[in-house]
């Protein structure tokens, strides 16, 4: 197989994704309400995430440069996929800004609304929140809003 079919396929693997993730909170919001839906799938994406967390949990508390490091190695396609910029990276913190996501370009590209593309980043997201907090780190992120430029910021802090 080339190494072009094979990142067409990763990245398809990436919008199909991000369409379970639409029509999963489709169904639970038509049973539950928004919020609740919300809730619910942020919830177990975030357990994904604190499963995912080991990974770098050898750099809790306090290694940011370790942490940026096994970041950047790790992601997908050698970073083309995100588009990683290091924007702090010292000992109180670690700020990365993606300046793409293939979650939220399907949900763009299937005609969504940029608020429901924002909610739907947010909830997605949480992976994030449950992968640097599982691992021993504090962490919050920006992620997308309408008119916003790129996806999401993610702010690492040293944990306790």
């Amino acid at each position: 197989m080339s190494e072009e079919k094979l990142r067409r396929q990763l990245y398809a693997s990436f919008a199909n994704r991000a369409h379970i993730y639409r029509l999963l909170f489709d169904e639970l919001r038509s049973e539950l309400g928004v919020e609740r839906a919300a809730e619910l799938m942020g919830r177990a994406i975030y357990q994904r995430g604190v499963q995912m967390g080991s990974r770098y949990a050898s750099f809790a508390p306090r290694d940011m440069e370790g942490l940026k490091r096994a970041i950047l190695e790790g992601m997908t396609d050698d970073g083309a996929m995100f588009a990683p910029e290091v924007v702090r990276c010292d000992a109180k913190g670690l700020d990365i800004k993606l300046h793409r996501c293939p979650l939220k370009q399907a949900w763009l590209d299937a005609g969504l609304a940029e608020e429901a593309v924002a909610t739907l980043c947010r909830i997605a997201g949480r992976i994030d929140n449950g992968t640097f907090e599982g691992a021993g780190f504090r962490f919050h992120a920006d992620t997308y809003q309408p008119g916003g430029e790129g996806c999401c910021f993610l702010h690492i802090r040293p944990g306790a």
